[in-house]
């Protein structure tokens, strides 16, 4: 099974499992999306709980949290990242609050899905890689799966979850790998992160798209000798730090990896992160392999603005030599 096919399957399970959960966006029912991550399910539901919606981004989510406030378990599709903009302030101003504001009376069972990044291709806002910023917001969890059996687990975990979560979905990894993924009913546990691959020397940290890129690059370096430690961080917000700790205490050099420009990104929150706990076990100064601080590039450019196997091996042998 692809990603987009796992984000399928742990829909159509949870829409049988629990009638409250339904589905909204544009061209979710009659077209099954756009990438068809709910392709089927308009028919299997009916149009009451696979809703398509007027393009209006504000609309779609304002809808989605009084849903979610008056019982339902509402999955609202932004079609891509780069479009979410006019929704910010229901994230923001609503959904992010409404348990604090209420003082726990209320709470919003609320999913936000959106295909996020670049790789593909893509016109201008459609390869946004803004998760910093909701991390940045209280209220908010923030989940990013980087394989199909993490993209199933988790959005399980994240529609049954009674508070809002973005759920950011690698549109360049969609059909680009595949793996077994079980059927029926799992859950990945939100704000748990994965060692993908064990190593002594060097941890590598990354999350969605980049995991892939980050592995092709661990396995270049094994030929050089160098033995990395690679971790999937699969929730910004909450963040796994003990995992993270725990592996930079080991291997004592770090490098982040993210396609989100460098400033402000969430690759230097977990620097900070790593020098207010594990200052004293570190060899090398941190580094980050990044986007850069513009705007995402068009098509013939995307490469050069994207990190690399490249990039990233040379960013490990500098803590390696430093």
């Amino acid at each position: 099974m692809n990603l987009v096919e796992a984000v399928n399957s742990a829909l159509r399970e949870e829409m049988e499992r629990d009638d409250r959960v339904m589905v909204l966006g544009e061209d979710v029912g009659r077209a099954g999306g756009v990438f068809r991550a709910t392709e089927g399910l308009q028919k299997l539901f009916g149009e009451d709980r696979v809703v398509d919606t007027p393009l209006a981004e504000s609309g779609i989510v304002g809808t989605a949290i009084g849903l979610a406030l008056f019982g339902m378990r509402p999955v609202a599709e932004i079609q891509f990242m780069g479009f979410i903009y006019p929704a910010f302030d229901q994230i923001i101003s609503h959904a992010g609050r409404m348990r604090n504001r209420s003082r726990g009376r209320f709470s919003v069972p609320l999913v936000i899905r959106a295909p996020y990044g670049g790789g593909i291709h893509a016109p201008e806002h459609h390869s946004e890689s803004t998760e910093a910023i909701f991390a940045h917001t209280p209220g908010i969890k923030v989940v990013i799966p980087s394989n199909p059996y993490d993209a199933k687990g988790l959005l399980i975990s994240a529609i049954r979850d009674p508070d809002p979560v973005v759920f950011l979905e690698p549109k360049r990894l969609y059909r680009a790998i595949k793996a077994e993924v079980p059927d029926g009913d799992y859950e990945v546990p939100i704000g748990n992160a994965a060692v993908a691959r064990e190593g002594e020397q060097v941890t590598l940290i990354a999350w969605g798209s980049m995991v892939p890129i980050a592995s092709d690059a661990a396995d270049a370096l094994a030929e050089e000798g160098i033995d990395v430690e690679l971790i999937d961080v699969r929730t910004v917000t909450p963040l796994d730090s003990e995992t993270i700790i725990e592996s930079v205490k080991k291997t004592g050099r770090v490098v982040v990896v993210h396609e989100a420009p460098k400033t402000c990104g969430f690759g230097a929150e977990i620097i900070a992160m790593i020098n207010e706990r594990a200052f004293l076990s570190l060899s090398a100064p941190p580094q980050r392999v990044t986007g850069f601080d513009i705007v995402f590039p068009l098509l013939k450019s995307e490469h050069l603005y994207l990190p690399s196997v490249e990039r990233i091996s040379a960013a490990v042998r500098r803590v390696m030599e430093f």
